[in-house]
C-alpha cells in the first residue's frame, strides 16, 4: 500500500481534530507485529483518525516504525510529539471526516 499524500492545511486540520483523541494503539516490545498492523488498519476502517502509542526507542527508530506502519496501512502520518503518533486513513464506503481539499 501507498502511504497517502497529504497537504499542510489537511494536517493542520487532522492535527486539530485529533488533539483530545486517546491513542487506541499501542504498539508493545515486540515492535512491529502482524497482528499489530492489522489491528491498526481495523482501528483506521473504524474511526479514520486514530492516535498510536510507540515504544520507548530511539527518535529514529520510533519515526521508521512510524512510518513502516503508515505504509503496511495506507495511511498517512499526520502528526507526532514523543511517544505518540497520528493516523489517517480515509474511509471511502463511509467517510467520517470531511477533511479540507489540498488545493484551498
Amino acid at each position: 500500500m501507498a502511504i497517502m499524500k497529504l497537504s499542510e492545511d489537511q494536517r493542520r486540520f487532522l492535527r486539530g481534530r485529533a488533539h483530545a483523541l486517546k491513542p487506541v494503539i499501542q504498539i508493545g516490545g515486540k515492535g512491529l507485529t502482524e497482528s499489530v498492523t492489522k489491528e491498526t488498519a481495523r482501528a483506521l476502517q473504524d474511526h479514520e483518525l486514530i492516535k498510536v502509542r510507540a515504544p520507548g526507542a530511539g527518535r529514529e527508530a520510533r519515526d521508521a516504525l512510524l512510518a513502516e506502519l503508515a505504509t503496511r496501512t495506507g495511511s498517512a502520518l499526520v502528526h507526532r510529539i514523543g511517544h505518540i503518533a497520528v493516523l489517517y486513513r480515509r474511509n471511502d464506503s463511509k467517510p467520517g471526516l470531511i477533511i479540507p481539499d489540498p488545493q484551498s
